[in-house]
């Protein structure tokens, strides 16, 4: 098992580029949203380079680095089937189901998105783009500490973090459309 890791490391790397890959689509979201709201031309120029970059982004480095992370872990829990029997590795894994669903979803607004049907606002996406965070901070938790109870602090710690994150971006778009 002088090669576990190997497989380890690339199974990582790829969990870092499909969660950075997810993290940046989102954040795209949020530019072509806000420029569906700006006059032409901008608005059109904008909404074609955002696509473009959304394109590239989703089906370069995200879809393949979802597929990768996932090839290497099956083949980790191959090698080390005893996982499956414990509790943080279970939980682990629904959120790895989570992940997935998000990543689902992100790609239905991506297709609406590519057909420039702009259905949530600006704002709508920038807390979508927490759910990311709660899952990676969850399941960082969760492969460090080994215990299916002790990552409950790490998430509860993450969305306090993310409420005040909100309360600040509402506090600086009041301050924002008061200057305007």
């Amino acid at each position: 098992m002088e090669y576990y890791n190997y497989i380890k490391s690339l199974h990582l790397i790829f969990v870092i580029t499909w969660f950075a890959g997810l993290f940046y689509i989102v954040r795209l979201f949020v530019y072509h949203a806000e420029a569906k709201e700006k006059p032409e031309p901008e608005q059109s120029i904008l909404i074609k380079q955002y696509q473009l970059m959304q394109y590239r982004l989703w089906y370069i480095i995200t879809w393949p680095s979802a597929i990768l992370a996932s090839i290497f872990a099956f083949w980790l829990l191959h090698l080390m089937p005893q996982w499956l029997s414990q509790d943080w590795m279970l939980v682990k894994l629904g959120f790895v189901v989570l992940l997935y669903a998000y990543h689902a979803k992100c790609h239905l607004i991506f297709k609406q998105l590519q057909k420039n049907e702009v259905k949530q606002s600006s704002n709508f996406f920038r807390l979508w783009n927490e759910g990311a965070t709660i899952i990676l901070f969850a399941t960082v938790f969760l492969v460090i500490l080994k215990n299916a109870i002790n990552w409950i602090y790490g998430v509860v710690g993450i969305v306090l973090f993310s409420v005040l994150i909100m309360l600040g971006f509402q506090f600086y778009k009041k301050i924002r459309n008061k200057n305007k």
